[in-house]
């Protein structure tokens, strides 16, 4: 029985040919349901910061994947893309808006405090 346009039914993704035949570990799972995002994660790695390169290699792939379902776009301005829209999700100032903001208060209040004029001789 197909299930056509039916909400009812979860759309999952079909496995990678590589894992029907070498087995693997499935480590993360995203669905939408209803605009919501939904995540199953294995705590995979000893260290949780190991998540940030996979997350990396997921950008850098669906870069790949965007840029060869639109040839108006290219894999590296996909992968800027999803990363700059990351880091501003998690609360990152633009690398625009960083470059020109003062790294301490120090160089912020030098900025603003007016020299005094030097005295002609």
């Amino acid at each position: 029985m197909a299930h056509g346009n039916d909400p009812r039914i979860y759309q999952a993704l079909m496995l990678p040919e590589q894992a029907l035949d070498k087995g693997g570990l499935e480590i993360l799972r995203l669905g939408i349901i209803e605009d919501e995002l939904y995540v199953s994660a294995l705590p995979a790695f000893k260290s949780p910061a190991q998540w940030g390169e996979v997350l990396a290699e997921v950008a850098r792939r669906l870069g790949a994947v965007y840029a060869a379902q639109n040839t108006g776009l290219n894999k590296k301005d996909v992968t800027v893309q999803i990363v700059e829209a990351f880091a501003a999700e998690m609360g990152a100032r633009s690398v625009k808006n960083a470059k020109s903001a003062p790294r301490t208060a120090k160089k912020a209040a030098k900025k603003t405090t007016k020299k005094p004029a030097r005295k002609k001789r």
